[in-house]
């Protein structure tokens, strides 16, 4: 598959017309129809349902829809990486974090960063550990910022001087918000909404001293935001890390902590003999004298 064919692909799927997407190419529309059947010939499947107005993407087309846009994006980062090689620091740097405090402390050296490297430009994904990792081995992110526990055998990493501190997220008006802090037995039978990644549903039921099986799950989540709205709308008591939900006198729920006090790591990780670009590869020299 060519990259170039790829592009007329995910604009076809983008206008869902072929006219308009040959419009949009710049080439004339029987060139465009017969670059689409050699590339189903060559993938030997069915990538679009034409209609007389209309075009629509097979389950197959849908599929190389998305492995289309990581392609190309890949390909443009690479190439980009390449352009930037001969400039002094500039470009772009490619950053992953989950919901955490410890985002402060790099948002700190980010700006520190910036101000001496001004022509930088920084992108930011959002993700859980898991997530993020997936972008670091597929090429998409330089550097992510994990919470513990968390498998880093294949990164090179530095470890931040700083704890997550755990708790759980409960409706203002409920007996368990009342309480200054919550223990394993408070939390034993309340029905709970966790973070999906099961090596800290196992962290956290070892801290009460069960078994996860024990844990009265009524939802996962991957980050917090929208499991704050289901734990205000009644549906469970949510288990998060301190200082990531934003609360005032007005919010509908409240922050305990834990006790015995439960706390998580964060560290920062990159993909062991990986070839950054020039500018990414200052921005991890420093981070790492930064954090050191």
């Amino acid at each position: 598959m060519e990259i170039r064919i790829l592009r007329y692909f995910l604009t076809v799927a983008r206008e869902e017309n072929i006219t308009r997407a040959a419009a949009v190419l710049h080439i004339t529309q029987p060139t465009l129809s017969r670059q689409l059947m050699q590339l189903e010939e060559e993938l030997n499947t069915k990538l679009l349902i034409r209609g007389k107005n209309k075009v629509v993407l097979t389950d197959a087309g849908m599929l190389l829809r998305r492995r289309a846009e990581e392609i190309i994006d890949l390909t443009d980062k690479t190439e980009k990486e390449f352009l930037e090689a001969d400039e002094l620091i500039a470009g772009e740097i490619f950053v992953g974090a989950g919901e955490i405090h410890a985002m402060h402390q790099l948002g700190e050296f980010m700006i520190k960063f910036q101000q001496h490297y001004p022509h930088i430009q920084y992108h930011l994904y959002s993700g859980n550990t898991d997530d993020v990792k997936q972008k670091i081995d597929q090429g998409f992110i330089d550097v992510g910022l994990l919470t513990e526990p968390v498998d880093i055998e294949k990164y090179d990493y530095v470890r931040l001087n700083y704890k997550e501190a755990w708790g759980i997220l409960a409706p203002k008006d409920s007996e368990i918000a009342q309480k200054e802090y919550v223990t394993p037995d408070d939390i034993l039978n309340l029905p709970l909404l966790i973070g999906h990644r099961l090596i800290v549903q196992n962290e956290i039921a070892h801290w009460m001293g069960i078994d996860v099986s024990e844990l009265n799950i009524v939802a996962t989540y991957d980050l917090i935001y929208n499991a704050a709205i289901l734990v205000e709308k009644g549906l469970g008591y949510a288990l998060c890390l301190d200082k990531i939900v934003y609360m005032h006198d007005e919010s509908l729920v409240r922050f305990i902590p834990l006790r015995p006090v439960f706390e998580t790591g964060a560290v920062l990780v990159w993909k062991k003999h990986q070839v950054f670009s020039a500018t990414a590869t200052r921005f991890i020299q420093e981070l790492c004298q930064f954090f050191s």
